[in-house]
């Protein structure tokens, strides 16, 4: 199943750092996310788009994380050649990766 069936997603971003949240629609689905969506998976998942450190904060009073990625928007808004600079569309192809329950 891809995450986007039991999850959704906002993305925010600072300079060359872009954060996302991944937020379950249920909360007995929390513990299979943090099972499997882990930092090393994300920063896989995004390959060559990082150029830096990825960093999960879990949030399990609200059955989300939220994922701090580092070297992430090609320099930041204003110095990116990316089609989005501000890496709205981050969320997205996050919520496309594929999980075994």
């Amino acid at each position: 199943m891809r995450l986007r069936e039991i999850a959704h997603s906002r993305t925010g971003d600072k300079g060359n750092i872009s954060n996302i949240s991944l937020i379950a629609y249920e909360e007995a689905d929390y513990p299979l996310l943090v099972e499997k969506v882990t930092p090393e998976r994300v920063r896989e998942w995004f390959g060559d788009m990082i150029q830096g450190e990825v960093v999960r904060y879990q949030l399990p009073q609200l059955a989300a994380m939220n994922f701090v990625i580092y070297g992430a928007l090609g320099g930041g808004v204003t110095r990116s050649l990316s089609l989005d600079p501000h890496g709205k569309s981050l969320s997205s192809h996050l919520l496309d990766i594929e999980i075994q329950p």
